[in-house]
């Protein structure tokens, strides 16, 4: 695509202003940078100036430590204290969770590793946009400038994007917020049940992304925008900033008409494009009234998401032929169905889209760049591409009455063996989660962003194949009973963070950053937790003091985990069950440290554990209902096992406060036991227990609780008073009987005394059932095969 005369003038206001905040970068660290800055007519730099001022920064700022702009939030409590980033760079690769810290940081090694850069930047290397932006994420993303809780990446971009938007206003000089949200995406992704459902499930997470790509792409190139106007774009969301004039107006709405209509041959009115904008005062950048064209914004997506295809009712309703059903997605409109895998005599039968999203989960492993190229039709591709063999995914978007019809295609490309020999002169390369700077030079590609994604998964160990394990291998390798483990989890009310959680503070710069902090988390730091739980977790409790009370389930790798996805604020990832289960208390963990423990920005979450066989879409809906269930525990909370409570009371940290006020006042004259919690007394229990007694006591452990909770059903019209002596009492007996069985060589172990105790004490009567099926789950069919054992990490 030729760049317009207007694309280039917003590719050069935007890159006016990243080479100011370079230049602050270089003054700062004495880094002798003499390359002559983009020259702009007068109208455009009356827009950079005007942007400036309204951001609120100037070229003599000097940077300094970042505050952890989660400090700022408060919905109904104050944060504990305030905290810090660590000025520190971020790695080209896997880069580590940066954790908040209670001092500022010294600034001498961020300003060492920033010189040493642009001390060898080229005039090529100062008019990319990309490289240089990049630049500013790398080495800015942990450094403020003026406003101590706004880094200056984000300061950045929010002053490019309304330098644009002013460049290009209309008399009312108002701008306005663009919204979009792909909805269905969870009906696409998981509606699925065969074998290779756990590819096919990754590749249709990833698919989606790249739709909403291509939906940010579209807009930026029909509404002649750089990159550097998008203030979020993942998950299925999107959020960017135009000048408010009737005709980006008009081309949003074409933009929407067009990709619907492909949506909707393509997923059959599953998936629908939700775009809608806001108009707002640029001075409300700078103010909390930013926070209102959020909202307002998003309630507009809502109300088009409730009425969605309205102008496609008539064909919706056609007549249309019914065939078989594909055995994966369940779609009946297609007429002829392959088998699924080619390579299997008896593979099920399914449709093009399920092969395609089989075929594609094979090549996602060692992902490294996407080639993106578009074609004015559907003839033959550009001719480099002609003999690639690399895999191609092409979305070919109809004709409207204002818009051509135009294919555009997503080339794939694993590793890094031949990324110097990709074709220079194509539209786009995302790198997957690259942060090295030589990759972005023009001299390899004169277009090329960084592409966040959660993408961390095991190789597959089965002969002749490729790509990610398959769910019967994670469950052959799963210690005890032979079960997959389905994670899903998301932050609490995150979109009443958004809206109201910064108060007077919620201004674009600050909104920007907090999309760009959780985003990190959940698409960039989870693959390094998953890769180096060490690294990331299990060596940093003792130095971190925001992991200071962090509690590990085990001290191992554990890397037998598949991100189906990954990205926005929530997860679905599947793994060996045990893996899984240790996976989600450590992502919890960290995350609370990560967010300084604030007591507002929390995580619920659900597990579900299934056989390798047992439908897919079955086991996401039972992961989401312990979710939705954990949501309802009021929150910061975990369903598992059927059972849900606290993280702390499945973790038993010792902290009786997560406890219900009321409760805690109703059993205040017991006093704590030795051991409190789910895990704590599972550990010691599986540790000390050989498994014919264990089998036993897990035995009368689930007979005590299955009389407790039909006794608690009895008397659920009685006074409370009463139901909770039942629930917190009535144990005792059985308890005692139990423990009484057990061998003479435990009873008489001097670690024995701590664990009668507490499992006599009315604080852990709620947690039999959990503790139960836990000890039985790691201790079912130990006498598997030697193979398989041999495979267990």
């Amino acid at each position: 695509m030729k760049n317009s005369p207007t694309l280039t003038q917003n590719h050069e206001i935007a890159l006016a202003i990243v080479q100011k905040a370079v230049r602050i970068l270089a003054t700062w660290t004495n880094s002798p940078l003499e390359l002559t800055d983009v020259t702009l007519p007068e109208l455009p730099q009356i827009a950079v100036t005007q942007a400036i001022n309204l951001l609120d920064w100037q070229e003599s700022q000097t940077p300094k430590p970042l505050r952890v702009l989660f400090d700022q939030v408060q919905l109904t409590q104050c944060p504990l204290r305030k905290y810090y980033w660590n000025a520190v760079a971020i790695a080209d690769t896997n880069p580590p969770i940066p954790y908040p810290q209670p001092q500022p940081p010294e600034m001498g090694e961020i300003q060492d590793a920033i010189r040493q850069v642009l001390t060898h930047l080229t005039p090529s290397d100062w008019q990319n946009l990309s490289l240089l932006t990049l630049i500013l994420e790398k080495f800015a993303s942990h450094l403020s400038l003026g406003q101590e809780d706004v880094a200056l990446i984000d300061l950045t971009r929010a002053t490019a994007a309304i330098a644009v938007a002013l460049a290009n206003t209309s008399a009312t000089g108002k701008l306005m917020l663009i919204a979009g949200d792909l909805s269905g995406i969870q009906k696409f992704i998981y509606t699925i049940s065969s074998d290779g459902a756990l590819k096919s499930l990754r590749a249709r997470s990833f698919y989606l992304e790249l739709v909403t790509e291509e939906v940010v792409q579209q807009l930026l190139d029909t509404l002649e925008l750089p990159r550097t106007t998008i203030i979020y774009a993942g998950g299925g969301n999107l959020y960017l900033i135009a000048a408010s004039t009737p005709e980006n107006c008009r081309r949003m709405q074409h933009v929407q008409q067009q990709m619907n209509q492909w949506l909707f041959h393509h997923f059959q009115g599953n998936i629908f494009l939700a775009l809608a904008s806001q108009e707002f005062d640029p001075q409300a950048v700078k103010t909390a009234e930013f926070a209102q064209s959020w909202s307002t914004v998003t309630q507009k997506l809502a109300q088009q998401k409730s009425r969605k295809f309205a102008q496609s009712l008539s064909a919706l309703m056609q007549p249309r032929p019914a065939y078989d059903p594909c055995r994966v997605c369940h779609r009946d409109d297609v007429d002829t169905l392959h088998p699924l895998n080619p390579h299997e005599p008896d593979s099920v039968l399914a449709c093009d889209t399920c092969r395609q999203m089989f075929k594609l989960g094979g090549e996602l492993f060692h992902l490294a760049a996407i080639i993106r190229s578009h074609r004015p039709d559907k003839g033959e591709s550009p001719s480099a591409n002609k003999s690639n063999s690399q895999p191609l995914l092409s979305f070919q978007l109809p004709a409207t009455e204002e818009r051509e019809a135009v294919t555009i295609d997503y080339r794939l490309y694993p590793n890094w063996q031949n990324w110097k020999q990709i074709d220079p002169n194509l539209d786009t390369v995302f790198l997957v989660n690259d942060w090295t700077i030589d990759h972005y030079s023009f001299r390899h590609y004169r277009n090329a962003v960084p592409l966040l994604l959660g993408n961390y998964g095991q190789q597959t160990q089965k002969e002749g194949e490729s790509g990610f394990m398959s769910a019967a291998e994670l469950a052959d390798i799963a210690p005890g009973i032979q079960r997959v483990g389905y994670l899903q989890m998301d932050v609490d009310r995150l979109g009443q963070i958004f809206a109201r959680g910064l108060g007077e503070k919620q201004t674009l710069a600050r909104v920007a950053g907090l999309s760009r902090l959780i985003s990190y988390f959940f698409k960039v730091y989870l693959n390094s937790l998953a890769q180096s739980r060490q690294e990331n977790f299990l060596s940093l409790r003792d130095k971190v003091p925001v992991l200071a009370n962090a509690q590990a389930l085990s001290e191992t790798p554990r890397q037998n985990l598949l991100f189906i996805y990954a990205g926005g604020d929530d997860v679905f990832i599947s793994g060996t069950w045990n893996e899984v289960v240790e996976f989600g208390f450590d992502v919890y963990q960290c995350f609370r440290a990560y967010t300084g423990h604030h007591p507002d920005i929390t995580l619920s979450g659900g597990i579900s554990l299934a056989g390798a066989k047992f439908p897919l879409y079955q086991a996401a809906k039972t992961a989401k209902k312990a979710e939705e269930a954990a949501k309802g525990n009021g929150r910061r909370s975990l369903g598992l096992f059927d059972q849900v409570f606290k993280w702390e009371e499945w973790l038993g940290r010792g902290n009786l406060a997560e406890l219900d006020p009321e409760v805690r006042e109703y059993l205040q004259p017991e006093t704590q036991p030795p051991l409190w919690g789910v895990f704590p007394l599972v550990y010691w229990l599986n540790q000390h227990l050989d498994q014919y007694y264990s089998r036993r006591f897990v035995r009368h452990l689930l007979i005590t609780a299955e009389l407790q909770e039909h006794m608690i059903k009895e008397m659920k019209d009685q006074p409370e008073k009463q139901q909770w002596d039942t629930r917190y009492f009535l144990h005792l007996p059985k308890i005692a009987y139990t423990l009484a069985r057990l061998p003479q060589s435990v009873l008489n172990q001097p670690t024995f005394q701590p664990i009668r105790v507490s499992l006599k004490s009315p604080y852990n009567a709620p947690y039999f059932r959990a503790i139960a099926t836990w000890i039985e789950a790691l201790n079912r069919d130990k006498g598997r095969s030697p193979k398989a054992e041999g495979r267990r990490r």
